[in-house]
């Protein structure tokens, strides 16, 4: 940590109560956001979150592409072993899953999601996105789903750990539904209730989280890639990924997050203009990787496997192929062998 990290940790620590274990020598991962929301009416008797679907002309309404599986089920055993058997293949180490509410379709998904990620040897955490009650959220709420979480999946093999614990990323929605101190909370309450405490990894940029969470990153760069060439996107990833490193820190982990591309524009409760990242054929998401490469982080993120309402897949599809699974094929490996950090 650096001194200014480490004078407002103790000051944090002194406010509420707990401060974030250090984390050294942290294993390389490449993580890719993965959305287990889709269902169809083969599978789930109903159409989830695929809209509008016209299969004899290859489109969906809430989709910016066609994926080369169709409008699939993410309860179908065969789509999940294919999903892990690319991941695999192109270098990734595991997922971050998008998690809602106990019992719901994304929760009924894990067991199946695990499962097959210890077959492939992947990992698997999840994306934490609302904390409950909706109407009025509170800290009781997210201590109650993540030691939920920690009970039901934590003790599975494939459920991502750091030296021991189960790690989870906190989305920016949750993060920003109660604050920093009510994360706080959370923290402590839960390492407190559940034996051998967990890892956190909070979706925000700066030294006030990273002094509290076990690691920091962000999203979704297209706010700042959108509308660039490839240069601009390298001239910017260039400057700003390096600072994400640093602004973690050495003690905390350090994710930079990449994207092959992003287009919402589909999505009709979304008004224009909407922030569109080009893929400029590939380009974008090569100049990402080297740069993320050069930056040095303990982990890579990649914004998205499957999230077709944004565009931001790697997973194939009619319109891009293959192209963005064969670029992590290429550049994964090279990440992973570098020595750990510090």
């Amino acid at each position: 940590m650096t001194r200014i990290q480490r004078i407002l940790a103790v000051f944090l620590a002194a406010a509420f109560g707990v401060m974030a274990a250090e984390w050294r020598q942290v294993p390389r991962e490449v993580l890719s956001f993965y959305y287990g929301w889709y269902g169809n009416p083969q599978v789930s008797q109903r159409w989830v979150h695929w809209r509008d679907v016209d299969e004899a002309n290859k489109r969906i309404g809430s989709s910016t592409h066609w994926p080369s599986l169709g409008p699939y089920d993410c309860h179908h055993p065969k789509v999940i072993e294919q999903h892990f058997r690319w991941a695999k293949q192109a270098g990734l180490t595991g997922f971050i899953v998008t998690w809602w509410v106990q019992g719901d379709f994304h929760d009924q998904g894990m067991p199946l999601l695990l499962d097959t990620a210890r077959k492939h040897g992947l990992k698997i955490t999840i994306y934490y996105e609302t904390v409950p009650p909706r109407d009025k959220p509170a800290p009781e709420g997210a201590v109650k789903d993540l030691l939920y979480l920690l009970e039901r999946y934590g003790k599975h093999p494939a459920w991502l750990k750091l030296k021991g614990k189960p790690v989870f990323f906190i989305y920016g929605r949750a993060l920003g539904q109660i604050k920093l101190d009510g994360w706080k909370q959370v923290i402590a309450d839960v390492n407190r209730q559940y034996r051998g405490g967990a890892v956190f990894i909070g979706d925000r940029i700066s030294e006030e989280a990273a002094a509290i969470f076990d690691g920091i990153h962000t999203y979704n760069p297209t706010g700042r890639t959108a509308g660039k060439s490839p240069a601009e996107i390298r001239a910017w990833a260039k400057e700003n990924y390096p600072q994400w490193v640093k602004t973690a820190g050495k003690a905390r982990v350090a994710c930079v997050t990449i994207i092959p591309g992003y287009d919402d524009s589909k999505l009709k409760e979304r008004k224009p203009p909407r922030p569109i990242t080009d893929r400029h054929s590939g380009e974008t998401y090569r100049v990402l990787w080297e740069e993320a490469i050069a930056a040095n982080p303990d982990w890579v993120l990649i914004t998205s496997w499957n999230e077709w309402h944004e565009g931001s897949e790697i997973e194939p599809s009619l319109e891009d192929g293959e192209q963005a699974l064969k670029t992590t094929a290429e550049f994964a490996p090279k990440f992973l062998k570098r020595p750990r950090r510090r």
